[in-house]
Order: C-alpha cells, then structure tokens, then sequence
C-alpha cells in the first residue's frame, strides 16, 4: 500500500485549490491500481493549520501535535501532491509555512506533482517559476508535469488554444507520479536513498565517508 500525502492550501470551503488537489489525487490512485498496487490518500488542509503554524514560528519554534501529525504524514509518504493558490504571481504565505516548517530533508527523493490554481491563466507560469525551484530545493523529485487551472479550466471539455483540457493535463501528471512511486523501493526508498526526517524509517547501512576515501588521502 502507498501513500501519498496531498498538500492543499485554498483559503475557502468549497476551493478550486482542493477541487484541483482532489482530480490529481484521484487520478493518481487510478494510475497506481492501474499498474496492480494500491494506495491511500491523506489531505492535509493547511487552512486548518493557521493558528498552529503562526505559534509555530512565532512562539520560540513551539509546534502543536496537529502541526507534528501532518508533517510526519508528508515525511512518511511514498508521494506528495502539491497545490496552492497563486498570489501575487506565486504560492501563498500560508503555503510557504507548512513548507518552511517541515524538515529540512522530508521531501528529499519523494515524487510530488505539483498544482496551482488562479483566477484567469496570466497566473499559469508560477508552477514553474516559484513551485518547481522551492521543491526542487528541498531535494524532491519532481514530475515533469505541472497542472495549473484557471477558473475557466474547470468544466472546460475541449481544445482551447492549444491547450489540453484540464482533465487531459491531470491524468498525465498523474501518471507521471505513478510511474516515480513504483519506481521507488517498497516504502518510497529506493536503493542507498538517505534516512528523511520524521518519517520512521531507518537510514540503511553502507560504508563511511572515511572508508571511501581510504587510499586516495596523500
């Protein structure tokens, strides 16, 4: 069974952001069963994590069990999908939060599919300008494709300007993020992959540093 862990930071209930978050989760556990394994979905809605994650960093690093729960369900994930509303030409503060608040190597070698959201497509290149660069810092292995969706994305069936239908663009990021889950070693960890922090798994055994260098020290 995988697990993949989806980050959602809309602000309001119902949101397009959960709405895109939804669609990719759901085309990801097809994709999965699919190619014959199973996997569950956990959301983690960051709006409900406001106040945990203003304590946080400003109440001298105090956290809150909510705030450890979810970021010890995106440590322990075999895969995450990312989506934020797009303000001011790129992901939300609140959004920035919950990532800054992870540990620093949580992501490192996970797959993640990346979203955004916005109200018309002028906003569509803040998955590439702003989301990749942030998640390919944290060392995660991010799927080619991102899905962006304007409000007129959703419910649109055909063409538009060259541009595939939303559902076309998610079931192909999905995809992409099925095919790096199984890529991976049972439990997310491939081969000599590093222990992530919080996750629970155990950082596999292997020669040090020292022993590697042994007979090429002057």
């Amino acid at each position: 069974m995988r697990t993949i862990a989806v980050i959602t930071a809309g602000l309001s209930t119902p949101s397009s952001t959960r709405q895109l978050a939804d669609m990719l989760s759901d085309a990801t556990v097809a994709a999965i069963t699919a190619r014959g394994e199973s996997a569950e979905v956990k959301v983690i809605e960051v709006r409900d994590l406001a106040r945990d994650l203003a304590d946080a960093f400003t109440v001298g690093g105090l956290s809150s069990q909510r705030l450890d729960e979810a970021r010890r369900t995106v440590a322990s994930a075999d895969a995450v999908i990312a989506v934020t509303p797009v303000f001011k030409a790129s992901y939300s503060g609140l959004f920035k939060m919950f990532v800054d608040s992870l540990d620093d190597d949580a992501l490192r070698s996970v797959p993640i599919v990346l979203g955004a959201t916005a109200g018309t497509a002028r906003h569509s290149l803040a998955v590439d300008h702003a989301l990749r660069p942030l998640f390919s810092y944290m060392g995660a292995m991010v799927a080619p494709t991102g899905v962006f969706a304007a409000t007129d994305d959703f419910g649109a069936a055909t063409f538009t300007e060259g541009t595939a239908p939303l559902t076309s663009r998610v079931s192909r990021a999905a995809g992409e993020l099925a095919d790096l889950v199984l890529a991976q070693g049972v439990g997310g960890l491939a081969a000599g992959s590093t222990r992530r922090s919080g996750s629970g798994v155990e950082e596999p055994s292997g020669p040090s540093f020292g022993d590697l260098l042994k007979g090429h020290l002057g």
